[in-house]
């Protein structure tokens, strides 16, 4: 098994307000999945922490968006096949990670 990918977002929001902003932009990271051509099961929160499942390349890939009081931490568990694109998906994560905390 792979090792998962860990992506570190730094915020200056307090946790409550970057939980506030993640749940509600959440819309808006379905919709860049779908457009990628990509499908996501409704995420789930546990606390603090949101679980998420996207379909991709007839593979599932499972993660997690843990929130705290000064970054959001996504975890994402890549199958060996799409190891291959771990740099692209760290960057999209950081790119557009930052941009749903943005103001």
């Amino acid at each position: 098994m792979a090792k998962p990918l860990v992506v570190v977002i730094p915020h200056r929001l307090g946790r409550v307000e970057a939980r506030r902003r993640i749940d509600a932009r959440i819309g808006q990271g379905r919709d860049l999945v779908q457009k990628a051509g990509l499908t996501m099961q409704d995420p789930v929160w546990d606390g603090d922490v949101l679980a998420f499942v996207v379909g991709a390349m007839g593979q599932r890939v499972g993660g997690t968006i843990a929130v705290e009081d000064e970054a959001a931490r996504v975890e994402v568990q890549l199958p060996l096949l799409l190891g291959m694109f771990s740099g692209k998906v760290r960057q999209v994560i950081a790119e557009k990670g930052g941009e749903l905390l943005a103001a």
